[in-house]
């Protein structure tokens, strides 16, 4: 079955989801998504950069629309799949251009524009143990003095979010706040930095999947638009 190409109007009969899950959204229609067995837990997996335009855009519009009270002025993505978001994001908010942080260095980027990077699906330990998020200096005029949206895909462990807030720091910049297209679980929420009234979220939906080793009918939590919670 192909994941992410598009929306289907009702969620299937089914009494138990073991290796996919039909995710509700805003609009009530339902986007299939398949289950990521992590051991424990298994969580529903959101590929930004494998959807179709069509559920990007509608993603992306959504999650805009739960971002839009924080008056961004620029969007920030994070990588490497909040590229995809932030990009779609920022056009859907009307903004002309966005920032994305890289993971590679380049020979004009100041080492201390960095900051280390890892996610659920790539721990910063062993072969992933020196990357980085790199913000290029060049970009710097594009934050400064700005309202700078934080944007990603997904937040699962809050790794990737808190290596971008520590990138804004280092440059000296503080977010309105963090717009994300998913949540799953929550990980994330014991080392949000400063609790969870640090900096406000733009959540679109929330799907927090059990157990993948005891089946059983998932719980989904719908969020519409949210700030200053999970």
């Amino acid at each position: 079955m192909q994941f992410w190409q598009g929306f289907l109007d009702h969620a299937p009969e089914q009494s138990a989801w073991t290796d996919r899950y039909p995710a509700a959204m805003p609009d009530g229609r339902r986007l299939m998504l398949p289950l990521r067995d992590l051991g424990d837990v298994a969580v529903a997996g959101l590929i930004a950069n494998q959807a179709s335009f069509a559920v990007l855009d509608q993603l992306a519009a959504w999650t805009a629309a739960a971002a839009a009270p924080l008056r961004a002025e620029v969007v920030m993505g994070l990588p490497t799949l909040g590229h995809t978001v932030g990009a779609a994001v920022a056009r859907a908010l009307g903004h002309e251009n966005w920032v994305a942080p890289s993971t590679t260095r380049k020979r004009w980027y100041d080492d201390a524009l960095s900051a280390p990077l890892g996610s659920i699906t790539a721990p910063a330990s062993g072969a992933n143990a020196a990357r980085r998020m790199w913000l290029d200096p060049r970009l710097l005029n594009r934050l400064h003095g700005r309202r700078v949206l934080l944007a990603d895909d997904v937040i699962s462990t809050g790794s990737s979010a808190q290596a971008g807030l520590a990138l804004l720091r280092a440059a000296g910049i503080a977010p309105v706040g963090l717009a994300v297209a998913m949540v799953q679980g929550k990980a994330w929420q014991a080392a949000w930095p400063g609790g969870l009234g640090a900096y406000r979220l733009a959540i679109m939906s929330i799907s927090m999947i059990p157990p993948r080793a005891r089946p059983v009918t998932p719980t989904v939590v719908r969020a519409g638009s949210r700030s200053g919670g999970k």
